[in-house]
């Protein structure tokens, strides 16, 4: 359990001192007396200092809790100095938490060290060590203090790969002499930027560019992938709607304890893990992502921004702070519901990168937001279109790293109706409420003055540079070389400031081992070991000269003997520690005159597992597909310790279905919704610098099988047995197989049938029940006790019995052709060879061609001899044959049919079921549609009354069917249309007779004359549209006194007289006389009373006479045009009233010009109120429109302009 010696630091004489081991790691125990009395015990460390790193100037500490009785007493240690200052050194204690605080407020520089916690009773004491590092701000210090305090930690110096260091530590660049910080930025950056970074630095040579661009990428690939497995999503330094900046890089790191540096024009910037209020700068990590921001930007926050993980570089990326600010900030919008939003600003500089924010979210050009950039990039806007209530929040505008954010506030609609959304609005809300243009104006102005002013002065730079006499040249320097001082020569520990070899060589140590002239150097240095307990340790220096050398340990001087053997053999020195315990840890030391090395030596164990935890953790862990696995293995805590989880020896990573949890005394591994996939070896492995130990155990996943593997082998098959074999599945699902199912299908049917169970060490099935000649499909599962596998299923079908198929059909023959569809028409095979016919499979061959293609299914056969073969190509030939199907299947095909084409025949053009008389109410479109049949397909010619139709009349012709279009027709459209089809083989035509009418106009005025007694002829002035249609006449009905209804007496009169008889006196008679046509009936003329009150006299009263009343006007305009200045395409409406008796008749012109007829324009009369309605305007669309209203008694009219805008 521990291990016993000797020791005489820390025991009092006649003392003994035994190590013992801690819980804790990295704590070493001295117990005094061998035999603890009963109740005591020695100290101990339940918690340990933790190593700290911390920026200059901060407030650092350590913390430790310890055990022992009688109370252990506490004191600290440093190895470079004393703790004695109270005023930068304060020891507390509180006995609430029993924790002891080692302070160090306001930590310098020079605190950098070891420090050691000494805790003391007098049974024992515990020793532990705590390193604590200091990162100087700005580097201010200089190179030698630096090097100091690197080496009071006893740490190399960080030597960074990368080219770019701190402006006081830069080389003056000789003429021609490329920056390198130009080879950072293209190393991170996307090609498309390449352009603009050469220009930026003055790069004209892309060629030579590219090739050295290349070799570094290779160079820095093979550095990063020491330290990481992937980069990936870059995204260079921007600022974020919070006023913060941030990068992002995506990082795999092999070693997750690997340090990560961040540096700013070379130098290094202290950063926080942790989102407070304490540092500027901040890492925060999610999975792989990191994500690096700073706060509080300020304009010297610009520069290169530098990510190193140990000393290389991983991502660089320049962030440029432009000098600009707000002379008009954004301010505050109340918009309502449905309203459009404006936020504007003025900038300082013209600007075009602005960044609008809405809700801490970046917005972007889209349906929902404008952004609006001025010509001069001053002014800057954005629209939120269509306000909603969720629009509601803070927007913000950033400008390098200044912005300015303000409310939008979106108030519901209250004039909405209620359950309806409300209307759009065209209105538009906020705005900065000053005259921006004029502001803008102004800055540009002053902005051009200030760029004159600069002109000026450079060119009065110039002038003066030229004016000046040449500087002397400075005589030629001395050719001797410089004498080198000889350092300090060093005895024992190297003194603060004194450099010190880390045992790594390059280049320039071996130059200076050349030019020393025979001086001493060391060639090849000590570095860190980590030997195990009880194995020996060889510790090696190399020199360039023979020399002698002393050995120190912690700073005391070392010789042969006590274990440690001191040799030296030429130029080599060596240190060999015989078996290593708990002592052997520390810091050795080798110095030769002026010249040190140093090399920590650290002792201890590989990591072990507990033998009980190890033989639980190596048990299987067995779930069900879909349920959660979960792996635990406790481990004594230690330091530096790597825990990695692996699945048949590829590591599993945290993240998806795994969930990996690490604790200081134990690891778990969860693995979420397993499959079978996830079965396998899981392994744990523990690491740390003394080596690794592993333990292994192993998932099962249960499941269901999976299927039998195939294929499935037909043994034998005769007419009455069908044998069949499988063989055992390749995944049983976690548990045995305990029988097979076999089920069968006869073919052609869709049943399927269970046959029976075979148990798992049989793989064959012999199947009794078959009818000869038919064909079988075979399914066969597999069952365990989780479940019934996937089918195994037959390739082919499998026949029982000897195949027999029939003999050939005739040869099929082609009994009609299209360009659609083939028909095809066979006789039946005359050899069926004893086996009934089931049906039919046709093939085709294309021409040129040597593939058969099946037309159907050989389970779906053709029942009759004939088949129409639709699927076809228009203009292709073909030839087909047919096989005839039986139960055993498709028999020999007959011999191929003659080559067709697929084609229509020739035929002369002819006509289907056309309409020969169409008639249409003026103003309405013509749409005559003639559909004909012909091969080839003829040429169609229209005519109007045997000559060419008008220009304003449309035909369209397509495949069968041509038409005939007047969009809008009037009376002049009457016309005998005739359509002419012509092709090679014939031609065709046919009329159409066309009328264009309305309904017609009341006739004129009835007049009554008695002939004969019992005898009067009605006459009536003839209807104005008499002469127009042709096919108008007259409808005359009659009222009598006694009947008391209208009744029609005469129909389809040409004249325009009608002779009533039986005309009885005493009876009051009235007709009405109606014009009619194909439209339908016109108003009524009414006819004067007849009868026995026809002839009585009028009396007048009071000298008044009566007069019949008249509704008869002349047209007026009840509403006027108005203007209209619509935008160019948008759509317009322009609408009157007019009133008039009869009926006026109403015609729109523009600039004194019809356009009822223009197809351009949509012109509408519904009882008086005229529109017309444009659907998008063009500028020929300007002009003055004007309407006239015109009927019998007189004419009316009114005009306005129409102003289209671009």
């Amino acid at each position: 359990m521990f291990k016993r010696s000797k020791v005489t630091d820390g025991t009092a004489t006649g003392q003994v001192g035994i190590k013992k081991k801690s819980k804790v790691p990295g704590v070493m125990i001295t117990q005094f007396i061998e035999t603890l009395p009963e109740g005591k015990t020695h100290p101990d460390f339940t918690r340990k200092p933790i190593a700290l790193t911390i920026q200059e100037g901060k407030f650092a500490f350590f913390k430790a809790i310890v055990i022992g009785d009688p109370t252990p007493t506490l004191t600290w240690s440093r190895n470079n100095g004393d703790v004695s200052d109270t005023a930068r050194y304060q020891s507390k204690y509180d006995p609430n938490t029993n924790e002891h605080t080692f302070e160090m407020p306001n930590v310098m520089p020079d605190q950098a060290d070891t420090y050691k916690c000494f805790a003391i009773n007098e049974y024992g004491q515990a020793v532990v060590t705590v390193v604590l590092n200091i990162i100087e701000v700005g580097y201010k210090k200089n190179k030698a203090q630096t090097q100091a305090a690197t080496d009071v930690n006893f740490k190399t110096v960080l030597k960074r790969k990368s080219k770019i260091r701190p402006k006081s530590e830069q080389p003056e660049r000789k003429d021609g002499e490329i920056d390198p910080k130009f080879w950072e930025l293209l190393l991170s950056a996307d090609k498309k930027d390449y352009e603009s970074i050469c220009a930026e630095f003055g790069i004209t040579n892309f060629r030579w560019m590219l090739k050295k661009l290349n070799e570094m990428k290779k160079e820095r690939t093979e550095e990063q992938a020491q330290f990481v497995k992937n980069i990936s999503n870059l995204r260079h330094i921007q600022v974020n709607g919070d006023g913060t900046a941030s990068f992002e890089i995506d990082m795999d790191l092999i070693d997750p304890s690997s340090s990560i540096f961040l540096y700013k024009d070379g130098e290094m910037v202290p950063y926080t893990k942790e989102l407070g209020e304490t540092m500027k700068h901040n890492l925060n990590r999610i999975g792989r992502k990191y994500v690096f921001s700073m706060r509080d930007l300020m304009p010297d926050d610009a520069g290169l921004y530098q990510l190193d993980v140990e000393d290389v570089n991983m991502f660089s990326t320049e962030f440029k702070i432009p000098m600009v600010d707000f002379l008009v900030k954004i301010e505050e919008v109340k918009a309502l519901e449905r309203q459009d939003a404006v936020f504007e600003c003025v900038l300082s500089n013209p600007f075009s990168k602005v960044m609008w924010f809405g809700k801490n979210m970046p917005l972007e050009q889209g349906d929902k937001y404008d952004i609006e950039v001025s010509e001069d990039k001053l002014i800057h806007r954005l629209v939120v279109k269509d306000c909603m209530i969720v629009d509601k929040g803070i927007y913000s505008i950033c400008a390098g790293i200044k912005s300015c954010n303000a409310w939008l506030i979106v108030e519901a609609d209250k004039e909405a109706p209620k359950g309806k959304k409300s209307e759009r609005k065209t209105t538009r809300a906020g705005g900065s409420g000053a005259d921006l243009q004029k502001i803008a104006q102004e800055q540009q102005v002053k902005l051009e003055a200030v760029r004159e002013e600069r002109k000026e002065q450079i060119k009065a730079a110039k002038e003066a540079a030229a004016a000046a006499p040449p500087p002397e040249s400075p005589p030629a320097p001395t050719s001797a070389k410089p004498k080198a001082s000889k350092p300090r020569v060093a005895k024992g520990p190297a003194p603060p400031g004194e450099v010190v070899s880390t045992g790594h060589t390059d280049t320039a140590s071996t130059v200076a081992a050349e030019d020393s002239g025979g001086e001493p150097v060391i060639t090849c240095g000590l570095s860190d070991i980590y030997p195990l307990h009880g194995t020996p340790a060889e510790l090696s220096v190399k020199m360039n000269t023979d020399c002698d050398g002393t050995w120190f340990k912690d700073g005391e001087q070392l010789n042969s003997g006590g274990g440690i053997t001191i040799t030296k053999k030429g130029t080599s020195h060596k240190l060999t520690i015989r078996s290593c315990t708990d002592d052997s840890s520390g810091v050795y030391r080798f110095v030769a005159g002026e010249l040190s090395t140093q090399g920590k030596v650290t002792v201890g164990d590989v990591p072990e597992f507990d033998p009980d935890d190890l033989h639980k953790f190596s048990k299987p862990v067995i779930v069900r597909v879909g349920q959660n696995a979960a792996f635990k293995m406790p481990f004594p805590p230690q330091e530096s310790l790597v825990v990695s989880w692996f699945k048949d020896g590829m590591e599993i990573k945290d993240g998806g279905g795994v969930k990996i949890v690490r604790e200081p005394n134990h690891s778990r591994l969860l693995l979420r919704d397993c499959l079978r996939t996830d079965a396998g070896e899981i392994k744990i492995q523990l690491k740390n610098p003394f080596g690794a130990v592993e333990a292994t155990s192993r998932l099962i996943v249960l499941d269901r099988p999976g299927p039998p593997e195939g294929p499935v082998e037909a043994v034998e098959t005769t007419s009455s047995i069908i044998e069949i074999k499988w063989g055992p599945p390749k995944d049983d699902g976690g548990s045995a197989v305990t029988n097979y199912i076999i089920k069968r299908q006869q073919a052609g049917q869709c049943l399927w049938t269970k046959l029976g169970d075979v148990s798992a060490d049989k793989t064959s099935f012999r199947d009794r029940n078959v009818t000869h000649g038919k064909k079988y499909n075979y399914n066969i599962y597999a069952e365990n006790p989780e479940g019934i596998s996937d089918a195994l299923e037959t390739a082919d079908s499998i026949m029982a019995g000897i195949l027999i198929l029939s003999g050939p059909p005739g040869a099929p023959t082609v009994v009609s052709a299209t360009k659609t569809c083939i028909k095809l028409a066979w006789t039946p095979p005359e050899d069926d060879r004893g086996v009934p016919i089931i049906g039919y499979q046709v093939e085709k061959r294309k021409k040129d061609t040597n593939q058969w293609i099946a037309l159907n299914p050989q389970n779906e056969p053709i029942e009759d001899v004939n088949y129409a073969v639709k699927d076809v190509t228009e203009g292709a030939e073909y030839e087909f044959r047919i096989s005839a199907i039986n139960e055993s299947g498709c028999g020999d095909p007959s011999p191929p049919s003659a080559m067709v084409c697929a084609k229509n025949p020739n035929m002369r053009p002819c006509f289907k079921d056309p309409e020969d008389f169409i008639v249409v109410r003026a103003g309405n479109s013509v749409r005559v549609k003639i559909c004909y049949e012909a091969e080839p397909p003829p040429q169609i010619t229209w005519l109007k009354d045997d000559e060419p139709t008008s220009p304003w009349t449309n035909v369209i012709n397509t495949e069968g069917m041509s038409q005939l279009v007047i969009p809008s027709s009037k009376r002049s459209d009457s016309a005998i249309y005739t359509i002419k089809a012509k092709n090679s083989v014939g031609e065709a035509t046919f009329d159409i007779e066309v009328r264009v009418t309305d309904e017609p106009k009341t006739p004129g005025p009835v007049a009554i004359e008695q002939t004969v007694n019992g005898r009067v002829v009605v006459s009536w002035a003839p209807s104005p549209d008499q002469e127009l249609d042709d096919r108008l006449y007259y409808v005359v009905s009659q009222h009598d006194s006694n009947a008391r209804v209208w009744k029609t007496v005469a129909d389809r009169l040409i004249a325009n007289t009608y002779t009533a008889n039986n005309i009885l006196s005493g009876t009051e008679y009235h007709f009405r006389i109606y014009a009619k046509n194909d439209m339908g009936l016109s108003d009524p003329s009414q006819s004067p009373t007849w009868g026995c009150n026809s002839n009585r006299v009028p009396l007048s009263s009071n000298g008044v006479i009566s007069t019949d009343v008249r509704f008869e006007r002349p047209p007026s305009i009840l509403v006027p045009l108005k203007v209209h200045t619509p935008p160019k395409g948008y759509q317009l409406f322009m609408t009157c009233a007019v009133r008039g008796c009869p009926t006026p008749t109403v015609s729109w012109y523009l600039n004194d010009i019809c356009i009822n007829s223009d197809n351009n324009y949509y012109i509408t009369n519904a009882f008086g109120v005229c529109s017309m309605y444009i659907l998008r305007v063009r500028p020929q669309d300007s002009g003055e429109y004007k309407v006239v209203a015109v009927n019998s008694f007189g004419k009316a009219e009114c005009a306005n302009n129409l102003i289209v805008k671009d």
